[in-house]
């Protein structure tokens, strides 16, 4: 059998940098991907508890604080996306110290995402008798330090998680292609069960993954593909683990009924809601100054070439499913930045295999020199980006990655609340909101234990304090019209009033 990580010759090996001289001691290798990894930890740890909490963050949060206080999670096919996000974040945020929702921090929550990101830069070392050292080695350190993954790796959101469940599935799914390993095909099942109880969007990749690996199937060399026994355990594997997940652990078995009712209620989300962009949206975001697309298409070129000549056939598999995934989520009218996410995987990995291509096309040492600076220099642009984008200025409207983000004004709600309270002798004071949209703040309340939300137009009854939309306030005019009002944005053009009565003069 060909070695399908290596594809140069014997002659050309003898001459290849130090780099791929230590990728032939796994010690090395694994040292270089721990680095690495170590790297990606270091570079997302710091401030996670400044940048304010999204939305959809606070929604996460909170379903994880029901779950530290003791209740069954239930699959919500409308909004909520699978359980694998609250499975890994409630044992790390209790062992945190947290035991109820009111107990937890920004930075227990963002905990998740910043191991889980750094373990992604770590596992492409496992990727590297699939795409080969150098290609790994690239895409590890663009994980490491690029934008979007460094953005979303401090973002209590699903998106960073599914996108190492991606790789992993990549990974193990190959290696039980490519091997008698019954542990690969069981690796296999489960990944492919933890995406599918990741997110909703498990069917685009399924489909992307499916159709490349059907194309490469007929490029010869064959291979015979899945045993039976193999397929039994990869199969028995995905159904085990997805009925633990979807009943959380067997507590609740209805979700196993709603996770068939996702289909339509994604079908319904596909059509934009209010969330439309254009077909060019995701390439914007994740190559806005053009410098990943030329390496990428070298990287195609490579995975063309390598497949013809019948030496590795895994460049067509992440370049067929590059062009699947980017096309499909570019036609679906519904786009968030946080999606561009998915995209990343694939053009780090094209990147990674365009920089072998070149690399080992050239010979001399100079040359070989004139690549490696280029490549420091390409680290430090995007490195530069990174810090402008996740630490500068992480929640500034002009930031495309900060979508709809809560604004830094909302932070000054709860201590002016807290404020009022002790001016008015309130040891534990009633609040009232009202409004269409609370989120996000059931999060910015949680340290007050007497806290109700309404829709606009219900009665809230009596309440110390009154936290209202402006369309929410005017049915309650008997009830405001002695209190003064105070404003706090929420997001860009949204904003809540704060009612309270006016306090005594000393």
């Amino acid at each position: 059998m060909q070695n399908e990580a290596n594809p140069q010759s014997p002659a050309s090996e003898r001459n290849v940098s130090f780099l791929f001289r230590l990728c032939s001691s796994l010690t090395g290798r694994w040292a270089i991907f721990f680095v690495l990894a170590l790297l990606a930890f270091a570079v997302r740890l710091p401030k996670l508890d400044q940048r304010p909490m999204h939305t959809d963050e606070s929604v996460n949060a909170y379903l994880t604080g029901e779950i530290l206080g003791g209740e069954s999670y239930h699959y919500d096919p409308r909004d909520r996306h699978g359980p694998v996000l609250y499975l890994v974040a409630e044992p790390l945020a209790r062992m945190c110290g947290a035991r109820n929702f009111s107990e937890l921090t920004e930075t227990e929550l963002r905990l998740t995402p910043v191991i889980v990101g750094s373990a992604t830069v770590l596992l492409f070392g496992a990727g590297v008798e699939m795409f080969g050292f150098i290609a790994c080695l690239i895409a590890a350190l663009l994980f490491a330090i690029g934008p979007l993954p460094v953005y979303y790796s401090r973002y209590f959101i699903h998106e960073t998680l599914f996108v190492a469940i991606t790789l992993g599935l990549m990974i193990s799914g190959w290696r039980a292609l490519n091997s008698n390993s019954i542990l690969a095909a069981a690796a296999t099942g489960l990944f492919a069960a933890l995406l599918v109880g990741c997110k909703e969007t498990f069917v685009i990749h399924f489909f992307a993954l499916g159709l490349g690996a059907a194309i490469i199937w007929f490029i010869p060399p064959r291979r015979e593909g899945l045993s039976p026994k193999r397929m039994v355990v990869a199969l028995g594997v995905f159904t085990i683990i997805g009925i633990i997940l979807f009943t959380w652990f067997g507590q609740s078995w209805r979700g196993l009924e709603d996770l068939f009712r996702a289909a339509p209620n994604m079908a319904a989300r596909a059509s934009g809601e209010g969330h439309q962009k254009s077909f060019g949206y995701y390439r914007g975001l994740v190559d806005p100054l053009f410098i990943f697309t030329p390496l990428a298409i070298v990287g195609v070129y490579s995975a063309i070439r390598d497949a013809v000549a019948g030496v590795r056939k895994s460049g067509i598999l992440i370049a067929i499913y590059a062009v699947a995934v980017f096309l499909i989520y570019s036609a679906i009218p519904y786009k968030t930045p946080w999606l561009a996410l998915n995209l990343w995987l694939p053009l780090a990995l094209l990147c990674g295999l365009g920089f072998e291509r070149i690399w080992m096309f050239l010979k001399s040492k100079a040359s070989r020199w004139i690549a490696a600076v280029a490549l420091c220099i390409l680290s430090a642009v995007v490195g530069r980006q990174t810090v402008a984008l996740a630490f500068d200025h992480p929640s500034d409207q002009k930031n495309p990655l900060a979508y709809a983000h809560t604004v830094e004004d909302l932070l000054r709600l709860p201590p002016r609340l807290e404020q009022l309270a002790k001016e008015q002798n309130l040891s534990s004071p009633l609040v009232a909101v009202c409004a269409a949209d609370a989120w996000p703040l059931p999060w910015y309340l949680r340290k007050f234990k007497r806290v109700g939300f309404w829709q606009p137009g219900q009665d809230p009854g009596g309440a110390d304090f009154y936290i209202t939309s402006p369309e929410a306030a005017e049915p309650l005019g008997n009830k405001l019209k002695d209190r003064r009002p105070e404003f706090f944005g929420v997001r860009p053009e949204v904003i809540v009033i704060l009612w309270s009565r006016e306090t005594p003069s000393p």
